[in-house]
């Protein structure tokens, strides 16, 4: 037998989320279930253009086990017609209130870049505002401040709306001017960015303990980049706010495995098992069900949640 000591094992410490008096922590980490008020989204299962529709799968997700609700009203790569803000109100605005009025205690969150979409959505008590663009309007953040809602700090790398990544390099300058692409300078970015919206939100009147940070990966990363990140989770959370990760079905999940977008549950699954080990908080996923399943086994795992049952060799059990 070795003599060899045991070494432990170290656990990135999430910090808990608390919306509306529900908290979120590493034993009882929050799916975000997603629900595309658009004709374009790069999922199509997740394309709900009516409101029957809409609300059909917002029963789904619920009976699922979805803890909040993401709406979005815009495609958010540069495929499709550009949205005007009248437009995303009018996609967005009829659901949440029919969802309100449906489920009355469920958490909502709003995925928009646009304050003046959040502030005519404020009325139907919006739980989080889901700031996918890195404050590209910087007045989105007090108009959450405003509702008493939580807010989304994200890092795309300083992309314009509607924009997908083109020749994205962290690295230093060269000699000849040129940026060199270095995979740990992408994280050394992240981290100032969320750390900088995450203060940013906190003096705009927003508690702690409901500003999200989000690597946001895919967006302003290439697919290295977007693994990296992943990797550095543990260095994110340590930022000391709760973390959430949008993993589902993304282009470096399909990139990774050379997969399109209808395959890319597992390899979604494999990511999220990873980004709950390292510490986050909160799950955007279109596949519920599998994800909340995922990221209880995850927390049970880590010591953080009890099993649901424990019967196997107790002495009475039948086992």
């Amino acid at each position: 037998m070795s003599d060899s000591p045991i070494w432990p094992v170290f656990l990135a410490e999430a910090t808990p989320l608390v919306l509306n008096g529900r908290r979120f922590d590493s034993a009882r980490p929050a799916v975000m279930g997603i629900i595309n008020r658009t004709p374009d989204s790069f999922y199509a299962s997740a394309r709900f253009e009516d409101l029957p529709s809409a609300l059909a799968r917002l029963d789904d997700l619920v009976e699922a086990g979805a803890d909040l609700i993401d709406i979005g009203g815009v495609r958010a790569g540069q495929l499709g017609d550009w949205v005007e803000a009248a437009e995303e109100i009018g996609r967005v605005l009829p659901f949440l209130e029919a969802a309100r009025a449906r489920y009355p205690d469920l958490l909502l969150s709003l995925d928009t870049w646009r304050a003046e979409v959040a502030r005519a959505c404020g009325h139907v008590r919006i739980d989080l505002v889901n700031d996918t663009l890195q404050g590209a309007d910087p007045e989105l953040v007090g108009v959450a401040a405003e509702l008493g809602a939580g807010y989304v700090v994200s890092h795309t790398g300083g992309s314009a709306p509607r924009t997908d990544p083109r020749g994205v390099t962290y690295g230093p300058m060269t000699a000849t001017g040129l940026r060199r692409d270095e995979p740990d300078d992408v994280v050394a970015d992240v981290l100032d960015v969320l750390a900088t919206g995450a203060r940013t939100a906190v003096a705009a009147g927003i508690p702690a303990e409901r500003v999200l940070i989000d690597p946001t990966l895919d967006f302003g990363k290439t697919t290295r980049h977007s693994l990296r990140v992943l990797r550095a989770t543990a260095q994110i959370a340590s930022l000391g706010y709760p973390v959430l990760q949008a993993l589902s079905r993304k282009d470096f999940v399909g990139e990774t495995l050379d997969l399109p977008v209808d395959d890319r549950l597992e390899g979604t699954l494999a990511a999220t098992a990873v980004a709950g080990w390292l510490g986050t908080v909160v799950f955007r996923a279109h596949d519920v069900r599998a994800t909340r399943r995922v990221v209880d086994m995850v927390a049970s795992i880590r010591g953080d949640r009890p099993a649901a049952l424990n019967r196997r060799g107790v002495p009475g059990s039948g086992h």
